[in-house]
């Protein structure tokens, strides 16, 4: 019996090493959709999706050899195997080398789709002995380090580059983390406290300096802050049950806001996500509607993305939303279990 796993485990190795695998999008067939659709000039262009281990290629005659082998091989150990999927992303963020970090609350665990290594991997240890429970936000940290917000924990874990917990703060002073921001230019951690009403600021070792805000509707006040986002020497705090979006300075100062309730597309009756790209664009998830958002530095509505529903295009309770080094945008579409990937269009594009 030996002789014959050593075979089939050699067939399988030798089979796999025609090709290393690729990371790719699915969905691309689409990739002629845009925003806004003609005949106005398309500002943003649909790319494809992150959904799972669908979005590792590998090289078909590996696979068809290697892939074959290895689900019989599994199949006779553990049953049919299930795929790994993406099944109630919350938040993310994407490194300079195209590492996508997902944050899942159902599954509990934060993906990283690997496009360097070809490779979908799955951290859900938040310590030696404590798993996540829901992680709704990760953010790059001081030090090379990741940082996830677990509401239920009520901390923030720091994570190495391999997925590695390597400690946690907050947990005397958090009621209900949930967004996440680092200002590497003052070495601060912004971290939305949504059952407290506010925003709590901790320095590179996890001590609170300080509180911003309160329970209220004024300038400054909070009710149900979820997710932040940090650029330009501001901070962006969706401020969700007021239906708004504030903009504070590094002290956290008021400095602006924009948003509204109401039945119309623009406005924003349940904002989560928030993101902000270097040309000063705000996108911001409207939840109960359905809708990416987009506003210009000022806070004035210029296009909206979306609609309830699972196509091209549209979302189910998205939640959200962040960007990368190349202008693309990615929104965490919740109930649909993906991650939609856009590409925004400039002179560059």
């Amino acid at each position: 019996m030996s002789r014959v796993w050593c075979l089939l485990t050699a067939l399988l190795l030798g089979g796999c090493a025609s090709a290393p695998p690729t990371l790719n999008l699915v969905g691309q067939v689409d990739r002629a959709v845009a925003w806004p659709g003609p005949p106005e000039q398309a500002r943003f262009r649909y790319l494809g999706e992150l959904t799972g281990e669908a979005n590792i290629v590998v090289d078909p005659d590996s696979r068809q050899i290697g892939r074959r082998i290895f689900d019989w091989l599994v199949g006779l150990t553990s049953g049919r195997r299930q795929p790994v999927v993406l099944q109630r992303p919350q938040g993310g963020y994407t490194d300079l080398d195209g590492r996508v970090y997902v944050t899942d609350v159902s599954r509990a665990a934060v993906y990283v789709f690997d496009k360097p290594a070809g490779a979908l991997r799955v951290w859900d240890m938040a310590g030696p002995n404590t798993r996540f429970v829901t992680p709704v936000a990760i953010s790059p940290g001081p030090d090379n380090s990741l940082l996830v917000s677990d509401a239920e924990l009520g901390y923030i874990v720091r994570l190495n580059t391999e997925g590695m917990p390597e400690g946690h703060f907050g947990q005397d002073v958090l009621k209900r983390p949930t967004g996440l921001a680092y200002d590497a230019g003052t070495d601060q951690i912004f971290v939305s406290d949504t059952a407290a009403h506010d925003i709590k600021v901790f320095d590179r070792t996890g001590h609170l300096i300080r509180r911003i805000g309160h329970r209220g509707e004024g300038d400054g006040a909070f009710n149900g802050p979820t997710y932040l986002t940090f650029q330009g020497g501001e901070l962006y705090v969706t401020d969700t049950l007021n239906a708004r979006v504030q903009v504070l300075d590094e002290h956290g100062g008021f400095v602006r806001k924009f948003g509204r309730r109401g039945l119309f597309i623009g406005d924003t009756p349940r904002p989560k996500g928030v993101a902000v790209d270097d040309r000063g664009h705000a996108y911001v998830v409207e939840s109960y509607y359905d809708y990416l958002l987009v506003f210009d530095d000022a806070g004035r509505f210029l296009l909206p993305i979306g609609g309830t529903g699972s196509g091209v295009g549209q979302f189910y309770l998205p939640a959200g939303v962040w960007v990368d080094g190349h202008h693309r945008v990615y929104v965490a579409d919740a109930f649909n279990g993906r991650v939609v990937v856009m590409q925004y269009l400039d002179g560059d594009h």
